[in-house]
């Protein structure tokens, strides 16, 4: 008889967007509440077109994406019509995770949230690591 460990299943789509409300409500103000405008979307992988305009071969490459138009860029006599995204793609989270070993799912989910997050405020790497509090 084979002796079997549980391990379980992997962390859902929902599991997901638990860990990443957790990073927003970890923000200090104001970033706190400019981000609720922010839409975190959760996804296995990036859709084809995605990786072939960001010209990346392996759906595993890509763990987030930022869509929308940062607020550095945004004309208030002309606002964007394109919503702001945050895009998580868990498949290639869990890969990560699971090569780097070690770092709590929980932070690097984090991680990523900021980082693209990031771009939608126009934060250097330095203003990324201060908000994932890294400094």
């Amino acid at each position: 008889m084979t002796i079997r460990t549980q391990w379980g299943v992997a962390p859902s789509a929902d599991d997901f967007a638990a860990m990443a409300q957790a990073a927003l409500d970890a923000l200090d103000e104001p970033f706190r509440e400019a981000a609720r405008t922010v839409s975190i979307r959760i996804e296995d992988f990036a859709d084809e077109e995605t990786l072939e305009k960001m010209h990346i071969e392996s759906p595993y490459d890509l763990t987030g994406l930022y869509s929308g138009v940062a607020l550095t860029l945004e004309m208030h006599s002309a606002p964007s019509t394109i919503p702001p995204v945050v895009w998580l793609y868990r498949m290639p989270i869990l890969d990560e995770w699971a090569f780097e070993g070690g770092v709590p799912l929980e932070d690097l989910v984090a991680h990523v949230v900021v980082h693209e997050l990031g771009h939608h405020f126009g934060w250097s790497d330095e203003e990324m690591d201060r908000a994932l509090g890294d400094e």
